[in-house]
Order: C-alpha cells, then sequence, then structure tokens
C-alpha cells in the first residue's frame, strides 16, 4: 500500500494554459474512436497527413507476378522506406518479419483469380485473424459497375460494421474493370459511395482531368493507386499531382517493386509525397540513389 504521509498536496493547475482539443489532421475522421485513429496514425504520417503505401497484395489473384517472385528477397528491404504495407495474411506471417512495426493493411476480400470474374469476391479474413495480426486497417476491394456490384459493396459494409466493433478502420479499394472509364466522374461516384457507406479511406485512380473534383467530393482521405508500371519520372510526377490536387498520399505496388532500382524509387516518392519535392528533383535523387547502389 503506497505511503499516505507522501503524497504531496496538488497544487499546479495550470489555470492559465487553456485545455486544446484539436481537430484530427485526417480529413472526415474527427468522430472516431480513439483506436481507429492511432491506426489511421500508424498509416498516415502525423506531420503531414500522408501516406507512401507499399502494395504487396497482388498475388491474392494474380499469383507470383513479376517482382513478387520471392518477396523475401524484393520487398523485406523495402519496408525501412514505407509508412505502411498492404499485403495478405499469408504474406504477413510467413515473409513480413515481426520487427516491422509500422502499419499493415490488410487484404480482406478475395476469392477469383485473374481466370475468373474478379467482381465476385467474398470476404476473405475473420475479424478475429486481423486482431491477431494487430493490423492497422483491412482492405477490400468495391467493384462499382461491376458485374457483382452490390456483392462487394456489402462485403465492404460487414467489413465496416465489424471495423467499428473493434476499432479497425476499413480502406474502401475502387476497382476499375475493363468496360468502365476511368474519368473523374466514375471515380467521384465510386469513391463517394465508399466512403457514404463507412470506408475511412479510399483508393483509386489518379485521372489527369478533373481529379481535385474527385478529392473535393470525398470526405474521408484519398490514397492513388500506382497502377500500371510507368517509367519512373512518370510515376512521380502522378505522385506529385496528385498529392498537390488533394490525394493523402499514394499506394503502389508495380511502379516499386518492378522498377530497375526499387529501394531508391520510393524513396524519391517519400520526398514527393511528404515534402512536396518536384518530380523532376525527385527523378534526379531516384538516379544518384540508383548509381549508388550499384
Amino acid at each position: 500500500m503506497a505511503d499516505k504521509d507522501s503524497i504531496k498536496e496538488t497544487h499546479n493547475y495550470y489555470l492559465d494554459i487553456p485545455m486544446k482539443s484539436e481537430p484530427f489532421i485526417l480529413r472526415g475522421s474527427n468522430s472516431l474512436d480513439w483506436g481507429m485513429k492511432n491506426r489511421l496514425l500508424n498509416i498516415f504520417c502525423p506531420d503531414t497527413g500522408r501516406t507512401v503505401m507499399l502494395a504487396v497484395d497482388h498475388g491474392y489473384f494474380l499469383g507470383p507476378t513479376t517482382g513478387l517472385e520471392r518477396m523475401d528477397v524484393t520487398i523485406v528491404p523495402l519496408l525501412p522506406y514505407a509508412d505502411t504495407l498492404m499485403c495478405t495474411r499469408g504474406i504477413l506471417r510467413s515473409i513480413i518479419p515481426p520487427t516491422f512495426t509500422k502499419g499493415v493493411v490488410l487484404r480482406s476480400s478475395g476469392g477469383p483469380s485473374i481466370l475468373k470474374e474478379l467482381s465476385n469476391e467474398e470476404i476473405a479474413v475473420d475479424i478475429e485473424d486481423a486482431i491477431r495480426l494487430n493490423v492497422a486497417a483491412l482492405a477490400v476491394q468495391v467493384f462499382v459497375g461491376g458485374e457483382y456490384e452490390t456483392k462487394s459493396i456489402h462485403n465492404m459494409t460487414r467489413l465496416v460494421d465489424v471495423g467499428n466493433r473493434y476499432g479497425i478502420p476499413v480502406l474502401g479499394v475502387t476497382a476499375v474493370g475493363k468496360e468502365l472509364v476511368r474519368d473523374a466522374k466514375y471515380m467521384r461516384l465510386a469513391t463517394r459511395i465508399c466512403a457514404e457507406l463507412g470506408a475511412s479511406y479510399v483508393k483509386t485512380y489518379y485521372v489527369a482531368d478533373g481529379f481535385e473534383t474527385v478529392t473535393a467530393s470525398c470526405p474521408v482521405p484519398i490514397v492513388i493507386a500506382g497502377g500500371k508500371k510507368l517509367q519512373e519520372l512518370d510515376a512521380l510526377r502522378m505522385a506529385y499531382d496528385a498529392v498537390q490536387q488533394g490525394a493523402a498520399g499514394v499506394d503502389m505496388g508495380r511502379n516499386v517493386f518492378q522498377s530497375e532500382a526499387p529501394s531508391a524509387i520510393i524513396q524519391a516518392l517519400r520526398k514527393v509525397v511528404h515534402e512536396n519535392m518536384a518530380p523532376e528533383e525527385a527523378h534526379d535523387l531516384y538516379l544518384t540513389l540508383k548509381k549508388e547502389k550499384k
């Protein structure tokens, strides 16, 4: 029992300093629970409100795609440069070292392979396993306009319900099929649906014409997908344009791990996203780091 005689009388209440109640750094997140906010800050940098996510979940429907054949060799060395990692639970358990203490965004939907109709997904992770893995968020694919649109949206809402119960945010990933046009009108529709139905943040594609209207009309943070492999300067330009037009960061995969110098490009991306470095300057940094690596 504590010694009552050693207890000092309280005296300093800092009456001249008003208690602060500052808004949360991420848009649309003020009303979230403490655990949700804490997990989101394992994804987004508290200093900038932005993120460089490293997406390596492609194998859940593509198999061992180029650059992901041996993830212990190609991906693990990149982990120090990523704000968060987006992957499947199989890869997390078998490849990613537990010394990685940044946020993990867990791919939580799946089912069909590239050989079938991709929109016919199911929820592929139980919430108890997600908690067991200590994930920062759950990622679910949403196929607005796809054959199984309603099913995929229902997958997301079910994850939102269970995520809210346990304090885990949900990332709504907007998918674009071959039959759908990648334009601002479609992106506004898809991202707004995800946000309206409870996603804490949304991943979508950058479009050159009108992307600022996509971010403006979405009440939660948007990160952009890298999409197909681009030339490094083009990837850096896309990232720069996206964040300047309101995106809260990038979630890039092929434009990182399929680069000739993956560690160099992800470091250059960090400069663009977190420091607003111009794409040309970031590309010079990429070339310098690439040369040093050899």
